[in-house]
Formats: structure tokens, sequence, C-alpha cells
């Protein structure tokens, strides 16, 4: 009986992590709700360091239900693009964002950051929190996004300490030491990095900043 328990919450433990790497249906919606609220701090730094000028062209990877999307455009009234593996998140971000996205001022898709469907050059910022952990390659995540920055363009991108979600390791998150994240976005392209500690020991955010080759 005992066994069978833990089997069964295994596979439930599975289930909702795998539902923070791609959400779907009530269950994924839900996690999306508590990502919102766990992640406000994030939000909070990301939209710090943008500014109101509607002339730039943004890019949010990994949009969820299109919360953070919608914050950023209600501060910038830029041009905002997103990528996101799930079909659900694009649906509910698509709701969220109705208006921008009628007046062709958000523009939502469905895809992989590793193989980004856009020009080189094409944005001044792109933005992430939270999705680096499920990148299939890093690395290639990171080379794509350097490849449609413009030269002096930013990457934001928040996440939290590898110490802080050591147990979701066991679900296949990949995660990364502060050194680490610096080292990824050099080996990227990008010869400036800085991180800035969100909440210490849980916490940060990165900026990389594409300069000339």
């Amino acid at each position: 009986m005992k066994i069978s328990v833990l089997i069964i919450m295994k596979k439930l433990i599975n289930y909702i992590a795998s539902q923070f790497k791609t959400p779907r249906g009530l269950i994924g919606k839900i996690c999306c709700l508590g990502m919102n609220i766990i992640n406000k701090k994030m939000y909070r730094n990301v939209l710090k360091n943008l500014v109101a000028d509607s002339r730039l062209k943004i890019l949010d990877i990994g949009y969820g239900n299109g919360y953070l999307i919608k914050k950023m455009y209600a501060k910038t009234k830029a041009d905002i693009y997103g990528t996101d593996i799930s079909e659900s998140m694009y649906k509910a971000a698509s709701r969220r964002n109705r208006k921008s996205v009628k007046q062709g001022k958000v523009r939502l898709l469905t895809g992989d950051c590793c193989n980004l469907d856009f020009e080189n050059n094409t944005f001044d910022i792109v933005t992430s929190v939270n999705s680096i952990y499920f990148w299939e390659s890093p690395i290639k995540g990171m080379q794509e996004i350097n490849r449609v920055l413009k030269t002096n363009g930013v990457f934001i991108n928040c996440v939290y300490s590898k110490s802080w979600l050591q147990y979701y390791q066991n679900f296949g998150y990949k995660l990364f030491e502060k050194e680490e994240l610096i080292q990824l976005g050099k080996k990227s392209g990008f010869s400036n990095v800085s991180v800035n500690e969100i909440v210490k020991g849980k916490s940060y955010l990165i900026l990389y900043t594409k300069t000339a080759n």
C-alpha cells in the first residue's frame, strides 16, 4: 500500500514538474497563475530595465499566459513579440492580450527558442523569465538570441539559483550556477554580462549586451 502511494505521488510530482515546462489544460493554467504570483519580483525587475519607447522591438521567450507581456506593453507601448512552446499558453496569452494583439502591437507565436523564426538584428531587447531550464540546448538558445538582437541590444534573463531549484534537477530541469550563466553568455557571443541579485541566494537578473564585433 505504501509503495503504491509513493508511486502515485512520484507520478503526480512528475506531472506537475512537466507542466512548468509545457503548461497545458486546466492544470497548466493553474500552474501559470501560481508562477505569476511566485515570479512577481522577477517581473518587477524586468520592467525596471525597460523604458517607455514605442520604437522598441521586444521579444519575450516563454511568455506563458502572457502576464508579463501585458505589463511590458502597458509600460513601453513597444512592438512586442513572444514565442512559447505551448499551444495552450498561446491561446491563454492571446486572450489576455487580445486588445494589443488586435492592434498588431503584440504578436504571439509558438516555437522553440533554439530556432527563432526572425531575421538577424531584429530586436532591441529580448526577455526571459524562468525558461532557460527547459531549452533543449541552452548554448544554441543563447546564440539564437544573440543573432536576433541588434548591436547594443540586451537580453534580460531572470532565473532562480541552482541551489534553490536543486530538487527539480531530478525532473530534467537544466540548472545553472551564477558563473555558469556568465560563461554561457560569453560563449554565445555576448561580451558584456552583468548579474544583479533579486533575492539573495535565490534569484538573479542577468543582463547580456550584444556589442559590435
